[in-house]
């Protein structure tokens, strides 16, 4: 199966160049991230036609996230469990989590498109926002491994893992993207 993740950044904007690279590279899945549309304004029949099912988690103006598959999806989940309650006064009703079970040629795939916060600025409600999201993010994915199924967590999670994923490390130091405690929230989940 051949699974792709694109940050899209405003999917209506970059429409043709989606549609015209789907046909190129003929992907099975992909996951979008940052739609920034809701789920009725979201460009289905475009992606229909090109033979897609689509399956989105959308916000008007920023975030959303969306799964396209030749495939069927079922179980399909719009949230990351667990963000019923604010987090450090920030409520998590942003479209950042979408999951599905795909069924393939050769057997299922449970695959979920992630726009995980910024965090920024640092230090602050966001960056905290940001941990105790990927924090549910990584008690999420360890039931997920339970289940004994193939997983995909792909998407844009918004951290710098190492210096050498940046051009100027120093230029990030007081990014949330770049800090230590994300890069330790992100390998908390590999």
């Amino acid at each position: 199966m051949k699974i792709a993740t694109w940050n899209v950044n405003s999917v209506k904007a970059r429409l043709e160049p989606a549609l015209a690279w789907l046909k190129q590279a003929q992907p099975d899945v992909v996951a979008l991230q940052e739609i920034k549309t809701v789920d009725e304004g979201f460009p289905r029949e475009a992606f229909e036609s090109l033979g897609y099912a689509c399956a989105v988690h959308g916000q008007k103006s920023y975030n959303g996230v969306a799964l396209l598959s030749k495939y069927p999806m079922e179980d399909v989940t719009p949230r990351l469990p667990g963000g019923d309650a604010p987090s450090n006064g920030i409520s998590d009703d942003h479209a950042r989590y979408l999951e599905a079970v795909i069924s393939g040629k050769s057997g299922i795939v449970r695959v979920a498109s992630i726009y995980a916060p910024n965090g920024n600025p640092w230090p602050g409600p966001k960056f905290d926002y940001k941990l105790a999201w990927l924090e549910r993010l990584r008690v999420h994915a360890k039931s997920l491994l339970a289940l004994e199924e193939p997983v995909v967590l792909m998407g844009d999670y918004n951290i710098i893992p190492q210096d050498k994923d940046a051009r100027n490390p120093k230029a990030w130091l007081k990014d949330a993207l770049f800090q230590p405690e994300s890069q330790a929230a992100l390998r908390r989940i590999e």
